[in-house]
């Protein structure tokens, strides 16, 4: 298998559901038409809304080295130099459930950007229904592009008048790896969240090193939550993380829920565990107030 169609230790989290009741959730068509991902099975018809009262938000083009790079943001409206939050995406593309949470973190008081930094491939990520089909496209994607791709978000959030000298970043799965890895490049960010992001890659030489090896690296304190019962990132992949940046004398701190699966706090799916996803939230919430990203 090649790197680019291996399955990583996220894809295998969402692809090992729980057994569900098909009640409860939206006809593939109303999903569609409400701007959410097929690719991991049914949506939930009780999905977090998140309206745009008070807010500024919309889709916009972000400058890259080779052109422009779709994303969508929110932010307070009429709010000088509000902080930036960068929103690191799942492998499905720039679909309703970020956008939500974007708002979200706008609603909270920051300048909230997802860049859609997948989209080279000239192909809607949100469209493909098969994560098989997507493994190609996501797995191609090189950190350094990826980091570069970041970095062009901060300064794009800068320009519009966001204060990058308080930034932060949030992602989830394979986001949330994006948010450990990022958070061993910006020595600027104050602080970062990962939802269940991978600890440990597999083989991929556009991947130099994972998480746990950029333990030495990191510039800013990162906040872990994962779940105990998820099915690609193993309770002791989290605890070797947690060990090597102990050992490196970094500042990081883990919560790891009893009974959550992967993907725990993503209200759209079967994965989805309300308790344990608020409780993600108020943490999160926490940290960043902590580091001064949040007030």
């Amino acid at each position: 298998m090649s790197a680019e169609t291996t399955m990583t230790s996220d894809v295998i989290g969402l692809t090992k559901p729980a057994p569900f009741s098909r009640r409860g959730f939206m006809t593939a068509s109303a999903a569609v038409a409400a701007g959410y991902t097929l690719a991991t099975g049914p949506v939930r018809a009780d999905v977090i809304k998140t309206d745009t009262n008070g807010l500024q938000a919309g889709e916009t083009k972000i400058k890259v080295s080779d052109g422009e790079m779709p994303g969508y943001f929110a932010r307070p409206a009429g709010v000088s130099n509000p902080p930036v939050i960068l929103v690191a995406m799942e492998i499905f593309g720039l679909h309703e459930y970020i956008k939500d949470v974007t708002r979200r973190l706008a609603k909270l008081g920051a300048f909230a950007v997802a860049p859609d930094y997948y989209f080279r491939k000239g192909v809607d990520l949100t469209k493909i229904t098969d994560i098989k089909e997507l493994l190609p496209i996501v797995n191609a994607k090189p950190d350094a592009e990826l980091l570069s791709d970041l970095d062009a978000t901060v300064a794009w959030a800068k320009s519009q008048g966001g204060d990058t000298t308080r930034l932060g970043i949030i992602g989830f799965c394979r986001g949330g790896r994006t948010v450990w890895e990022y958070a061993a490049h910006n020595g600027g960010l104050k602080a970062g969240v990962a939802f269940y992001g991978p600890p440990v890659d597999p083989p991929n030489p556009v991947w130099p090193k994972s998480p746990t090896q950029l333990a030495p690296d990191m510039k800013a304190p990162v906040l872990g939550l994962y779940g105990e019962a998820d099915t690609g990132i193993p309770v002791s992949q989290v605890e070797a993380l947690k060990a090597a940046l102990a050992a490196n004398h970094k500042t990081a701190e883990f919560k790891i829920y009893p009974g959550a699966p992967h993907g725990f706090h993503a209200d759209y799916r079967t994965s989805y565990r309300k308790e344990a996803a608020e409780d993600a939230w108020d943490q999160m919430q926490a940290w960043f107030k902590k580091y001064n990203v949040l007030s």
